[in-house]
């Protein structure tokens, strides 16, 4: 059983459909990636899982549980934490307080402190500015409090929406390295991205979504090769 499936998943807003008939699956453990052009769906397929759009057909379940219908926080109550596009941080309160908020389900404010303490071990910055406002951190430590927000909720899998938007080179491969090191500690990541050539080297498998359908799927190194996907996403002629 996977830990996340969807099976002829369609949604959309208002009379605008953005995904047709997504199949998906996700592994215990597992790395992957889904990318894509602008406009292909990948941030409606984030955010159909969490809870935060409907799905109009198709099912949705995880580890088994069928959360099709169920709202965001009891999507992040059976474990799956959103860190969205934009990182959607409150800009007026500080590093700390933003962490606390990651942790307002009763089963992690159990476990704060420990949690705290590991997010500060993979961000030791975050522990320099945690008295510091969210709004005035640079946009490499916004994006390491997003995630560090979204692990206070103590999740199993981690949905993450264009971590790389706006960061300078080296801060991007600083994130997906930390990235790689959470998912090494046993948290299951889905990574939509368009900085497809990051994404598919820290990914175990890969889904290539456009126009709201997945159109090729497979290990992410085979992703990586494939003539189609280079030309398209990795800037090949």
């Amino acid at each position: 059983m996977s830990l996340l499936a969807l099976a002829g998943v369609t949604a959309g807003y208002g009379a605008f459909t953005a995904l047709w008939d997504v199949a998906l699956r996700v592994e215990r453990g597992e790395a992957v990636a889904v990318v894509g052009p602008n406009g292909s769906g990948k941030t409606t397929l984030l955010r159909v899982i969490s809870g935060i759009l409907p799905v109009r057909s198709g099912t949705l379940t995880f580890d088994g549980v069928p959360l099709t219908g169920r709202p965001a926080h009891e999507v992040v109550a059976h474990g799956i934490a959103h860190v969205p596009e934009g990182r959607r941080l409150f800009p007026n309160l500080t590093v700390a307080d933003n962490l606390k908020m990651g942790a307002y389900l009763p089963s992690a404010r159990a476990r704060y402190r420990e949690t705290l303490e590991r997010v500060f071990g993979l961000f030791p910055v975050l522990a320099e500015r945690k008295l510091q406002r969210a709004g005035s951190l640079s946009g490499g430590e916004q994006q390491m409090l997003a995630l560090g927000r979204a692990l206070m909720s103590h999740p199993r899998l981690i949905l993450l929406d264009e971590p790389s938007m706006g960061l300078a080179p080296v801060l991007v491969e600083q994130i997906f390295e930390t990235v790689l090191t959470i998912n090494k500690q046993g948290v299951t990541i889905l990574l939509v991205e368009q900085n497809a050539a990051m994404a598919l080297s820290i990914a175990g498998r890969g889904y290539v979504l456009e126009t709201g359908g997945i159109v090729l799927e497979g290990a992410a190194r085979d992703l990586a090769d494939n003539p189609e996907v280079r030309r398209a996403y990795l800037g090949e002629a």
